[in-house]
């Protein structure tokens, strides 16, 4: 991991590791992602504009990273993907391309980026089981006619769960439904598949996928996306342009949607982390991330004045992301202590997924908290050595034991 060795100086003096447990917001890089962008910063171009040495191999590369991705997803006959600025961008590309009247599924667990950019929204209140997840979507498509999109999170970005992305999926398109899948929290613990998870569309994130800022992914079926007017109007997206406001005939596939120059860096690192992850055993960092959840949930257990939050229950599956109510404390001032007397990195406050976390705040079991509004989540992925768990727990321990 790049970083690996950063260290950070505490009020004592001491110089101690740097402990972040904050993946769910942003992810380390993998070498393997340094190393491409080392690669082609001399090769750097203009993609898809140019015949030198410099835009050839960039229009290479860039083209070269999209079917790695394509790979990564596992991507189908007919799809298409596209390289945006994240998931929010890729989602928001989504809502712009749904055909005119489309009504939108949503339960009210999202995170923002898969909550807010959908028109004629139907939100469906959080389930207390999966069961009661697929029935919710049975019920509600029920209720609807026309164009249809379900929009579904793969992993919960507060609570760690896994959804039933599948069976959801399933019902949808027994009903004639579309799905799209926020896998931005998947994507970096497990493997995704859109035949697998039964998805039309899919999203995620570089940055939380070991890969740097400024890159992420919308895959999924062609038709809506070349129906629908670019996202962004400019070069590259337009094929010729006339002499007359509109006189413009547009592209179609990926390009229609990635007006302007592109981000080749993010692309290539991406890639690159994708493709580091495919020659990868899932299944052993899949088993070393569950120890470590483990232990951490085991080791959260006896510390009083805390609870840890879920909407399916604490057996439910879920990937390496834990939050926690406090009775006692408040998150940001916890989370501020661990930093500055620590040297341990995590998060507080609601992660952009307002709704849940006041429901899952909100609910009996934690409604004494004083800072019912407000979380502390861990997260930790590839990379995370045994250390910085340890020294959490020990750390949590003595601020619930004062």
């Amino acid at each position: 991991m790049v970083g690996a060795d950063l260290t950070t100086t505490l009020p004592s003096g001491e110089v101690v590791g740097f402990a972040h447990l904050d993946y769910a917001a942003s992810a380390p890089s993998i070498r393997a992602a340094s190393d491409a962008v080392t690669a082609i910063l001399p090769y750097a171009g203009s993609v898809h504009r140019g015949t030198g040495l410099r835009a050839q191999t960039s229009t290479l590369e860039y083209e070269r990273a999209r079917d790695l991705v394509a790979e990564f997803v596992g991507a189908r006959p007919g799809d298409e993907v596209i390289f945006t600025r994240n998931t929010t961008d890729a989602l928001n590309l989504l809502a712009r391309t749904l055909p005119e009247g489309t009504t939108t599924i949503v339960f009210e667990t999202e995170h923002h980026a898969n909550l807010l950019p959908w028109p004629n929204q139907l939100r469906l209140p959080v389930p207390a089981t999966p069961d009661d997840a697929v029935e919710a979507v049975r019920a509600a498509l029920r209720t609807v006619k026309g164009s249809v999109l379900v929009a579904v999170t793969a992993a919960s970005n507060v609570t760690g769960e896994i959804w039933p992305v599948r069976r959801i999926a399933d019902a949808a398109h027994a009903a004639g439904a579309r799905v799209v899948v926020d896998a931005a929290q998947l994507a970096p613990h497990a493997p995704i598949s859109l035949a697998d998870l039964g998805a039309d569309y899919l999203a995620f994130s570089g940055h939380k996928l070991y890969a740097p800022f400024g890159t992420g992914v919308l895959a999924g079926r062609a038709d809506w996306l070349d129906a629908a007017p670019p996202y962004l109007a400019g070069g590259g997206a337009s094929a010729t342009v006339g002499e007359t406001p509109g006189d413009v005939t547009w592209t179609t596939g990926p390009a229609r949607h990635e007006a302007g120059t592109p981000n080749l860096i993010g692309a290539v690192a991406l890639a690159a982390a994708c493709a580091a992850l495919l020659r990868t055993d899932r299944t052993a960092l899949h088993h070393r991330e569950q120890e470590l959840l483990n232990w951490l949930r085991s080791g959260l257990l006896p510390l009083p004045g805390l609870l840890e939050v879920n909407t399916f229950g604490p057996d439910h599956p879920r990937v390496g992301i834990t939050s926690l109510a406090f009775a006692t404390h408040d998150p940001a001032a916890v989370a501020n202590t661990l930093s500055t007397n620590h040297g341990i990195g995590v998060r507080a406050g609601q992660f952009c997924a307002h709704p849940l976390t006041r429901r899952l705040t909100g609910t009996t079991h934690t409604a004494a908290c004083g800072f019912s509004e407000s979380l502390l989540r861990i997260s930790f992925g590839l990379g995370t050595p045994d250390d910085h768990i340890h020294r959490l727990l020990t750390a949590l321990s003595t601020l619930t034991h004062p």
